[in-house]
């Protein structure tokens, strides 16, 4: 048994977060315990080596979220913390419109812009009026969409062996 042990510890060390396909985690075998990711607090007394790993005693709620690897200097995601959550963002997308200061009808949208029907009219003096148009801002046209930004993703349960 100590050399089946040793190797678990080797393979599986406590407090490593570990993706599982099941929604149900392991059975305590053995004295082996494994623990949801979901944001839940454990008892530091039971779990010491787990809380040398989780020091305030709470587990990172990774339900919906990824791991990233930390900066540690390199300069690409700068002030973050280990441990510490960050929310999604959207890189900045761009796009041109062009409207003719002139008395022509040219119009042209580029990116993530779109020109739409004409809708309505306004006087330019008292023998012309020129049609008003409306741009749209759809970032949908460049990109694949939804409310949140992510990344392809197989979802995943994660699990930490506490014991």
């Amino acid at each position: 048994m100590t050399d089946v042990r040793a190797l678990i510890d080797a393979v599986f060390p406590i407090g490593i977060p570990l993706p599982y396909p099941l929604a149900d985690i392991p059975a305590t075998t053995q004295g082996i315990v494994f623990f949801k990711m979901n944001g839940g607090s454990f008892n530091m007394t039971t779990y010491p080596k787990l809380a040398v790993k989780y020091p305030s005693g709470v587990l990172p709620d990774m339900r919906g979220n990824v791991i990233r690897g930390w900066d540690d200097g390199r300069g690409v995601d700068t002030g973050r913390a280990l441990l510490s959550e960050q929310l999604d963002a959207l890189q900045k997308i761009t796009g041109s419109i062009w409207v003719a200061a002139e008395k022509t009808d040219s119009t042209f949208a580029s990116g993530a812009f779109a020109v739409s029907t004409p809708s309505g009219t306004v006087v330019t003096s008292v023998f012309q009026t020129r049609q008003v148009q409306r741009f749209d801002l759809d970032t949908s046209l460049v990109t694949r969409s939804t409310a949140e930004t992510r990344m392809r993703n197989i979802a995943f349960n994660y699990i930490v062996r506490a014991a």
